[in-house]
C-alpha cells in the first residue's frame, strides 16, 4: 500500500531529534510538506529538514517554545505564511525530568514536565484546531507512551502527563469529529534514541529491558515514524479517539507469560 500525503502541510515539534525526526523525515517522504520544530538544537532540526529536501520534499525551520501560548501562536502563524493553513500536526515535544521519588522531588522539576508534556501539547492542539476545524479536516498526532499505562517509579510527573495526554485526546477527538477532525495518541514503547542511549549501551541494562519486551529487542524511531504517518493518512480514516502502541508488546505484561 503506497501512503501518498502530497498536498498536506504537516507540524513536528519537537522534531530535532529522536522519534520527532523520524516522524518529520517520514512524512516528507510520503510527500507532506514539514515544518520541523525545535526548540534549541538548531543545527540538527537543519539537518532533518535538510534530508527532507533531499529527498525532494518541502521543509520548513521553525524555533519554538511549547510551554509559552504566544510563542505556539506565534509558530502556527508562521506556517500559515508559508503555506496557508495546516493538515497534520504531531505533538511531539516531551521530557521524562529528573528521577526522583514523589516525595522527594523539587516542584519546580515536577511542574516542567506537566508543563512542557501536556500544556505544551494542548496549546499546539488548541491552535491546530483553530485551523482545522473551520477547514473540517486535519489530523492530531499527540505522542505519548507506554507510561500512559504502566507505572514508572521515579517518573510521576512523566507518568501524570502521558496518562493526562490520552485523555486529552480521546476529548478533543470527541469535539472535533462532528468536524471532520481526527485525535489520537501514538505510545512508543522502548525506542532507540538519544536521550535513552545510557540504557542501550549498558549490557546489564539492556539485559532487563529485554525481559520487558515480548518481541525481546528495543525499537527503532523509524518504526514509530511509519505507524505515525499510516495513522495521520487516510488509511487511517477510520480512526480516532484512541491510543494506538508501539512497543513490542511491552504492554502485554510478558511477566505474566508464564503464569501469575
Amino acid at each position: 500500500m503506497n501512503i501518498d500525503l502530497k498536498g498536506k502541510r504537516a507540524l513536528v515539534t519537537g522534531a530535532s531529534s529522536g522519534i520527532g525526526a523520524a516522524v518529520a523525515i517520514a512524512l516528507g517522504k510520503a510527500g507532506a510538506r514539514v515544518a520541523v520544530n525545535f526548540r534549541s538544537n538548531e543545527e540538527s532540526a537543519h539537518t532533518v529538514a535538510g534530508t527532507i529536501r533531499e529527498a525532494g520534499g518541502e521543509a520548513l525551520v521553525l524555533q519554538t517554545d511549547v510551554v509559552d501560548p504566544g510563542s505556539v501562536a506565534a509558530l502556527f502563524s508562521q506556517v500559515d505564511h508559508a503555506w496557508g493553513g495546516l493538515d497534520i500536526l504531531v505533538n511531539n515535544a516531551g521530557i521524562d525530568g529528573k528521577r526522583a521519588f514523589a516525595w522527594e522531588g523539587e516542584i519546580a522539576d515536577w511542574r516542567q514536565v506537566i508543563e512542557i508534556n501536556l500544556f505544551g501539547a494542548y496549546y499546539c492542539a488548541r491552535e491546530a484546531l483553530r485551523r482545522m476545524i473551520p477547514q473540517k479536516s486535519g489530523v492530531i498526532l499527540n505522542t505519548s507512551s507506554v507510561h500512559e499505562k504502566i507505572a514508572w517509579s521515579g517518573y510521576s510527573a512523566y507518568t501524570a502527563s502521558k496518562g493526562a495526554l490520552g485523555m486529552l485526546s480521546r476529548t478533543l477527538a470527541q469535539e472535533a469529529a462532528p468536524h471532520g477532525v481526527r485525535v489520537l495518541s501514538i505510545a512508543p514503547g522502548a525506542v532507540k534514541t538519544p536521550i535513552n542511549r545510557a540504557v542501550w549501551e549498558n549490557t546489564a541494562e539492556m539485559k532487563d529491558l529485554m525481559e520487558k519486551i515480548p518481541l525481546r529487542r528495543i525499537g527503532e524511531p523509524e518504526e514509530i515514524a511509519n505507524m505515525a504517518v499510516v495513522l495521520v493518512s487516510d488509511v487511517a480514516s477510520y480512526v480516532t479517539g484512541d491510543t494506538i502502541y508501539v512497543d513490542g508488546g511491552m504492554t502485554d505484561y510478558p511477566s505474566f507469560a508464564h503464569g501469575g
